[in-house]
């Protein structure tokens, strides 16, 4: 797939809308590419309805689409959806009514992370849950999104879009980025995101950190490193957590 129409958007987008194209419906694209990929587990949609996501600049225009969005390289005032009444996918809420870890991030926080949690039935359903709801930190900013985001600016920008109970805890990463690859994310206008930890502990969140990143042509969370970590943490102190 090639052509101008396609620039700037991410191949897990198209890969999915190629497959709702072969199979007709979106949900059976969903099942397919988890076989396709041999994804371990479910991988479920938020929601069925079509939506789009509307993102408010600080200088008070929008745009529409997330390509668009962060295509656009201004601040963010606030992101929502269109229709802002679109229903959950009955599975996902049933996948988190049984769940004991709710795990968000980490990804691009206002086109990736909140989307999701912009839907009320799926919000309402994290803040009932007796669930222990983690949220992993980016560990660098993203040039149209984060520029200039510390640790905090992340969580507070999900709770002003959703609810403070929304989260239990903030896992963040406290490995050094390698030199050379701290330059090559700076020329694209991209840094570590600044570890102001005080503040998360002052608003009364429970704060995780941990050496998570594998580094090696990018900054990336180790997926192996970062679950054994929050798993073990629950373990250890699953009696507290639970109440």
């Amino acid at each position: 797939m090639t052509g101008e129409g396609l620039k700037g958007h991410s191949f897990g987008n198209l890969f999915i809308t190629a497959l709702s194209m072969v199979t007709g419906d979106f949900e059976k694209a969903i099942a397919e590419s988890s076989k396709v990929l041999a994804i371990r587990g479910r991988v479920l949609p938020s929601t069925l309805d079509k939506v789009t996501l509307v993102g408010e600049f600080t200088d008070g225009t929008r745009q529409e689409g997330e390509t668009n969005i962060t295509g656009a390289r201004k601040p963010l005032r606030s992101i929502h959806l269109k229709p802002d009444d679109c229903k959950a996918c009955p599975e996902a809420l049933d996948a988190i009514s049984s769940a004991d870890l709710v795990i968000m991030g980490p990804g691009s926080l206002y086109t990736s992370i909140l989307p999701n949690l912009l839907i009320q039935d799926i919000r309402d359903s994290i803040v009932n849950s007796d669930a222990y709801k983690v949220y992993i930190c980016n560990a660098m900013t993203q040039p149209g999104e984060t520029v200039g985001f510390s640790a905090w600016d992340h969580l507070r920008t999900i709770i002003e879009h959703t609810d403070p109970r929304i989260v239990d805890a903030v896992y963040v990463n406290t490995a050094k980025i390698p030199e050379p690859l701290f330059q090559r994310y700076r020329e694209v206008g991209a840094l570590p995101v600044k570890l102001d930890l005080d503040k998360i502990l002052d608003k009364g969140y429970e704060l995780v950190t941990d050496e998570v990143l594998k580094s090696d042509s990018q900054v990336r969370h180790d997926a192996e490193k970062i679950m054994k970590s929050i798993i073990d943490h629950y373990m250890k102190n699953e009696k507290k957590l639970r109440g």
